[in-house]
């Protein structure tokens, strides 16, 4: 497998503090008993406790591996051997991998073994009757609930929009319980965050209005939608937030796509209740961006996002439905190589028209994934160049992305991001021959 460079052993670090601790430990002096395969680095470092800790990274993965009693993930051990590792100066050979190494490698391959039989076990054809019964139970509470959204949408535009500002969190949050309570997690959510970003975003009247109509033309295709194609039903599930099990997408083999795909960048976001975390891919073979979701509540961790820049092997299974479409691994993929340049892209209207071939065949996107090229980086946004050799100036979706200053200097740089409501997210950008995160 390619060595890693440093930056994507920084990219990997779940701090700064982190990666402080993992340069004061990368150095030969506390390890011992070091080495590397084409898959597997290890090494044991001497902690303050008597026995020295066992350190594992699999850099398929990547995953991480560690006897310290540390928190973080991955630890500032894993990180330290990772930066000793990718400096190539002998301090980490090429060996025949350690017995602690190796056998937390059995341990993953077996529990991914159990893994995929209790996966078949759970696609397995369940009682059809009590399936359809739970799912026509679904679908009164849904119904309920959507007659229910629509009255609180009327109520809401005839009282004008200038009013909603003035109303307190309790407004908008008793609507999102009522939304929950009917199973319709996706509207829940957005009407929750619409009772801060009212208050927040300075183009809120423009905001709210957007969304207005993206919710009642939710609300009116539920209400037609056993006219509607598979698709677009597809579309809607996502936006109402009733997902589709996936047993049901492994199981389909025709939305199985086995090949090369390039890992662009990754978005997480926490809103109190859920992290999530958004990988952006592109295929090698014909250039199709996918997205893979991941969630995490309770206080779980996220999965250990896949490395900006870096190539996969391995075969996606796609969700149903249109665009830039949700989808998952089917099966672990393998390491393939590096990304030197991002591909494709252009200017802003290449973007844009991007964004309206998205909304040409789905009404409810919210976002696109682009790459813009020779883009100026500032404070207050992205200098984006238009076709006539102008620019334009697109703020930034997050704030300002202070790593990307100070990656470009200034310069121009070709970027990937998420362009949504007018804004634009930078996730990577190509420095020095390689991809980076952001």
């Amino acid at each position: 497998m390619t060595r890693w460079t440093e930056r994507q052993v920084l990219e990997a670090a779940p701090d700064q503090s982190s990666v402080a601790a993992a340069r004061r430990l990368a150095r030969p002096g506390p390890w011992s008993e070091t080495g590397s395969t084409d898959t597997l680095v290890w090494g044991r470092c001497q902690g303050s406790g008597k026995n020295p800790y066992q350190v594992s990274v699999d850099l398929t993965g990547p995953a991480y591996r560690c006897s310290c009693p540390s928190r973080k993930f991955p630890c500032k051990h894993a990180l330290a051997l990772l930066l000793l590792w990718v400096h190539g100066d002998g301090a980490v050979e090429a060996d025949a991998a350690a017995d602690f190494a190796r056998e937390w490698a059995e341990q993953r391959a077996t529990s991914a073994a159990d893994r995929a039989t209790r996966e078949a076990r759970a696609s397995a054809p369940a009682d059809p009757e009590a399936q359809e019964r739970r799912r026509q139970a679904r679908l009164s509470l849904m119904d309920a609930g959507m007659e229910d959204f629509r009255t609180w949408l009327e109520d809401l535009v005839r009282g004008g929009t200038a009013s909603a500002r003035h109303r307190g969190y309790t407004y908008w949050d008793t609507a999102a319980a009522r939304l929950v309570d009917a199973q319709l997690p996706g509207l829940a959510t957005e009407v929750r965050l619409m009772g801060s970003e009212v208050h927040a975003r300075p183009d809120w009247a423009e905001h709210l209005l957007a969304r207005l109509g993206r919710w009642w033309t939710a609300a009116q295709a539920w209400g037609r939608r056993r006219e509607l194609d598979p698709t677009t039903l597809a579309d809607l599930r996502v936006v109402l937030g009733w997902p589709v099990p996936t047993e049901e997408v492994r199981a389909d083999r025709g939305s199985v796509i086995s090949g090369r795909w390039s890992v662009l960048g990754a978005h997480r976001t926490d809103d109190g209740r859920l992290l999530s975390q958004r990988t952006w891919l592109a295929s090698e073979d014909d250039g199709r961006l996918v997205q893979v979701l991941d969630f995490a509540a309770g206080g779980q961790p996220l999965p250990v996002a896949r490395l900006t820049g870096s190539v996969l092997q391995g075969d996606l299974a796609l969700y149903p439905g249109s665009g830039a479409r949700r989808a998952l691994f089917d099966g672990e993929p393998v390491a393939a190589g590096q990304l030197a340049d991002l591909p494709g892209g252009g200017t802003l209207e290449d973007a844009l028209r991007t964004f309206a071939d998205l909304l040409a065949v789905n009404p409810w996107v919210l976002r696109a994934p682009v790459v813009l090229r020779s883009v100026g980086a500032t404070v207050d946004g992205a200098c984006v160049p238009t076709t006539d050799g102008g620019s334009v100036l697109l703020p930034w979706a997050d704030g300002t992305p202070w790593t990307l200053l100070a990656l470009t200097g200034g310069t121009d740089a070709d970027l990937f991001g998420e362009l949504e409501g007018g804004r634009l997210r930078p996730l990577s950008t190509a420095v020095e021959g390689e991809v980076v995160g952001l």
